[in-house]
């Protein structure tokens, strides 16, 4: 968990270190212990107002595609920089015509134990075609409880970066105005 302080000042380096024209907007930045998704607005296609849905969908996924190849290497020297920098690799995405795609992310394992109830529940939803394995259905049930819990969440992580705070304060924090030793004296 990083404070509001750290992901600004993460947000401002990338700002800072990205091309100007790479993205219309820099629109969000995510970090956790293993990663940074940078996100960016990138510019829809021109299409008739009349498209057709798969029109519009087929010139998104090109638009997209074409954005992916042609700053893939402006892209991958920030992500050498900012992942000798910040110790955590770098995952890219952009926003196009109202659509979100990532273009790589980490997935990272999780292990954990769970008993008979929660490996039913798990089974459950392999037995209705939610997901093909237990690790699919476990990441499913992380994003429905992300979906209904993000203002508990958010509360949440707010009173983490509370506690961080006071523990910065705490006996083994550096004092900003040392009282001399008796040597200096």
């Amino acid at each position: 968990m990083i404070t509001t302080e750290q992901r600004e000042k993460l947000r401002g380096w990338f700002a800072g270190r990205l091309p100007d024209d790479l993205f219309e907007e820099l629109t969000e930045i995510t970090v956790d212990r293993e990663e940074i998704t940078v996100i960016g607005r990138i510019p829809a296609p021109r299409l008739a107002e009349d498209a057709p849905a798969a029109e519009r969908d087929a010139a998104l996924e090109s638009r997209v595609q074409e954005f992916r190849e042609r700053t893939r290497e402006d892209r991958m020297a920030v992500a050498r920089e900012a992942e000798h920098r910040f110790r955590r690799k770098v995952s890219w995405g952009v926003e196009c015509g109202g659509r979100r795609s990532l273009f790589t992310h980490v997935a990272a394992p999780v292990m954990t134990r769970l008993r008979q109830p929660e490996r039913q529940v798990l089974d459950t939803l392999i037995a209705g075609g939610v997901a093909r394995s237990r690790s699919d259905a476990l990441a499913w049930c992380v994003r429905l409880v992300q979906r209904h819990t993000d203002d508990w969440l958010a509360e949440l992580r707010d009173s983490l970066e509370h506690v961080q705070r006071v523990r910065a304060q705490g006996p083994d924090a550096e004092p900003d105005h040392a009282p001399p030793t008796p040597d200096e004296e």
